[in-house]
């Protein structure tokens, strides 16, 4: 059944992209509910009381000491909201900010930020309608969270701001009374609720996560495939020497080359043509491995944070207590996504490299650049430039973002974790690693042909050579390889073609 229910349950990733990819209907349980009204009475209670709270009956920020009388708490809390929308940048995509609303009901699904059902239910009725509030991509220094996006999602609850509905980009308020509903109009507490959390460097951690886990098994094929175009040697993925070594991800590797290779007529033994092959062929299990640990690690911090409790103040109904904390802070986030992007860059930068190894001569024993009319064809010449260029721009953008920091709230807040840039900087870092392995598929196929070696491929590679030839032909002279690489890229997205290859080969990571 197509729907997911917030119950204050322990969601995982597949739960997140079902909604955000799939669209998957969502429904609120009776927990959540009972959770929900428990912490929202509490606040009540604040404030008919009046005792001064952070965020409730104070102001934000530096001005956290300026007390805010009863009667305009809940313009407090609208003006919170608009003040803080000022993000800027293109649009966030449809699916990650689908990604924060659903990690966002998540989180206030837990009892502990004190929102009403009504305001707690208008996310759903977005998530239901898919009305998707516009979110500038750039504005978030990552603590107090995701404050600048948040806001921009939570106008749009309100009636206020833009969105993107039935594939135009409208006001929130023809969107809402499109769908026959009614904005929502902020009680005390509410505004501070909806924004105080990492919900956008998460989202956009949970969708990158996702594409690099399916990076990691696609690099060991593609590493197959130009391994058996090269005739590597397969001793060097001999279980006892990873064993040995004592580190996961390479053990994992190994044993995913050997199940990949194992009826290959293509691949050698060593000293059969040559004693060793080069570090991009022979290490790939030390070098595909580690990005694995890596990526598994960072699969754990964001599997963590997608059930986070991520407000402040926090109210714990079991005493009554609201207190001030700092769980808004993106710093776990912030290290994990620039280990990502360090990881999965160098899964570029080894596949680049034999890139190389198949369109150099020298190197190959193959036509230059894989033509069989050089000169005239240029062949696979600047696809290899291509890869190079990808390989050299995750190099600038792996660079960490989280050993900045700037202060912030006239130096109230001056530590911040940088988050949502370390996310995005990720993001943007997998889409580069696939074009990547998109060339290197390619031009393993190509050489592939040119050896006449299909027939002798394992029967994971041809499964997988001819699905690339459903695609893309050989190239028999030059051609605009710009469709070829988009083509490829396609088939690595297409969700049916990895899970026909998951049926045939479990693929360890």
């Amino acid at each position: 059944m197509n729907k997911l229910i917030i119950d204050s349950q322990h969601l995982t990733v597949k739960d997140v992209l079902k909604v955000s990819k799939n669209k998957a209907k969502v429904e609120i349980g009776e927990n959540a509910y009972q959770k929900i009204d428990k912490a929202r009475k509490i606040i009540e209670d604040i404030v008919e009381k009046g005792y001064p709270i952070y965020g409730i009956n104070t102001g934000f920020g530096k001005f956290c000491n300026v007390q805010i009388s009863k009667k305009e708490l809940k313009m407090l809390q609208e003006n919170l909201i608009m003040s803080h929308s000022c993000g800027v940048g293109d649009a966030l995509p449809e699916d990650i900010v689908r990604g924060i609303m659903i990690l966002r009901m998540n989180n206030l699904s837990k009892g502990y930020s004190g929102i009403s059902r009504e305001t707690f239910e208008q996310i759903q009725n977005l998530l239901n309608h898919e009305i998707t509030p516009f979110i500038p991509e750039q504005g978030s220094l990552g603590a107090s969270g995701d404050l600048a996006p948040l806001a921009h999602m939570s106008l749009a609850l309100m009636g206020l701001g833009e969105v993107f509905y039935k594939g135009q980009k409208i006001s929130a308020k023809k969107a809402l009374e499109e769908e026959g509903l009614k904005p929502i109009h902020l009680k005390e507490k509410e505004g501070l609720a909806l924004i105080n959390g990492t919900q956008v460097m998460t989202s956009i951690g949970v969708h990158a996560i996702a594409d690099a886990i399916k990076l990691a098994k696609f690099s060991d094929l593609s590493a197959a495939m130009t391994t058996e175009a090269l005739n590597g040697i397969t001793d060097a993925f001999y279980e006892e020497i990873h064993e040995i070594r004592n580190q996961t991800g390479q053990i994992k590797t190994a044993e995913n080359m050997r199940n990949i290779l194992k009826d290959s007529k293509n691949t050698t033994k060593q000293a059969e043509i040559r004693v060793q092959d080069a570090y991009t062929i022979r290490c790939i299990p030390q070098i595909h491995g580690a990005s694995k640990d890596a990526i598994n690690y960072v699969s754990d911090i964001l599997n963590k944070e997608i059930n986070a409790v991520t407000d402040n103040p926090l109210i714990f109904p079991e005493n009554g207590k609201v207190i001030s904390g700092g769980n808004f802070h993106g710093q776990p986030v912030a290290l994990a996504m620039d280990f990502l992007g360090i990881a999965v860059s160098e899964i570029a930068n080894v596949s680049e490299r034999r890139i190389e190894r198949l369109v150099n001569p020298q190197l190959s024993g193959m036509p230059a650049f894989l033509s069989n009319n050089g000169g005239l064809n240029s062949g696979y010449m600047i696809p290899q430039y291509v890869a190079a260029s990808l390989v050299s721009e995750n190099k600038v953008l792996a660079h960490p973002a989280s050993v900045d920091s700037i202060p912030s709230s006239a130096n109230q807040e001056d530590h911040v974790s940088m988050g949502t840039i370390a996310a995005r900087k990720a993001k943007q870092i997998v889409e580069n690693v696939k074009k990547v392995i998109a060339i290197e598929f390619l031009a393993a196929a190509q050489a592939i042909d040119i050896k006449d070696q299909k027939d002798n491929l394992s029967s994971t590679n041809r499964f997988i050579y001819d699905k690339i030839r459903e695609k893309v032909t050989f190239m028999e002279k030059d051609r605009i390889i710009h469709n070829d690489i988009i083509e490829m890229e396609k088939l690595l997205n297409d969700d049916k073609f990895f899970e026909e290859i998951e049926n045939k080969i479990d693929l360890k990571i």
